[in-house]
């Protein structure tokens, strides 16, 4: 059985429930406000499946799939399970168990700018792949930050058909665009509502609750050179590391339009190795 669960319902683009200002930081890295929504969505999730989840043996908790650099659900999923776990104690049922999607994607793309034709266009090449043994008799609860056309979710239950997953399946999003007259490009405008240029990713990181993800990854390599170089001379050298080896694990070097910022970054970083080296510092 197939039940689906969105905490925000978007019918009007200035009527969201939320801040937008909160989801963009979001999607660029704040831990704070995936705190705050994970915290939201499974207290949500709760109070609206209290009864089916009393019933349920194992929950299994699956983060929208993403190849080696996590998505912004991901950071959100780690809240959600810490305080669905909490609840399922005091009920004297199992925690939460976790596993992957794994993801082979094929496009550079922002997804966020596309159409819904476009979506399933870009989306239908990638591949998905889940341990279909590992969710034997298990209730999955796929998680993901916000619904526009659904295209993700049916790439999903396709994948579910070809393993022949015959599961209870639970479709959780924190928020979902139920008025189909809104253009599926109003995701962007969530996605960029206060982080419009490379420097305003400042403030997140500087707030000691910075996490990386994968549209922070990609925000940074495809942006203009001499400005990237400005913004990333100001950065810690783990920052800069941490930067490279997830560039490196998404197969970022293998993409042209992200070559002269990683090579740029490159070079710092094994310049300043090499001057460690060579003067022992």
């Amino acid at each position: 059985m197939k039940h689906h669960y969105s905490l925000h319902n978007i019918d009007q683009a200035h009527a969201l429930g939320f801040s937008p200002d909160d989801y963009s930081r979001f999607k660029f890295g704040d831990n704070d406000v995936a705190k705050a929504f994970g915290h939201d969505l499974a207290k949500g999730f709760i109070q609206n499946y209290h009864a089916q989840l009393l019933m349920e043996p194992q929950i299994v908790v699956v983060s929208s799939p993403y190849s080696f650099i996590p998505t912004a659900t991901f950071a959100l999923k780690n809240y959600f399970v810490s305080t669905l776990n909490r609840w399922l104690v005091l009920q004297q049922l199992p925690v939460v168990q976790e596993t992957k999607i794994h993801r082979d994607i094929t496009y550079k793309e922002d997804y966020g700018a596309l159409s819904a034709e476009e979506r399933i266009k870009l989306i239908g090449n990638d591949h998905f792949h889940i341990d279909k043994h590992f969710l034997t008799n298990k209730t999955i609860v796929f998680l993901d930050d916000i619904k526009i056309t659904g295209s993700h979710e049916r790439m999903i239950l396709r994948m579910a058909e070809e393993y022949q997953l015959d599961n209870d399946l639970y479709m959780l999003y924190f928020a979902e665009l139920t008025n189909k007259s809104i253009h599926p490009k109003f995701e962007n405008f969530l996605n960029y509502h206060c982080i419009q240029s490379i420097g305003d990713l400042e403030d997140i990181i500087s707030s000691g609750n910075f996490v990386f993800n994968t549209r922070v990854v990609k925000f940074i390599l495809n942006y203009e050179p001499l400005a990237c170089a400005a913004f990333l001379k100001k950065q810690s050298a783990d920052f800069m590391n941490q930067l490279y080896d997830l560039a490196l694990g998404n197969g970022y070097h293998t993409i042209e339009a992200y070559e002269q910022n990683l090579q740029y970054i490159q070079d710092h970083l094994f310049s300043n190795r090499h001057k460690q080296f060579q003067y022992g510092n």
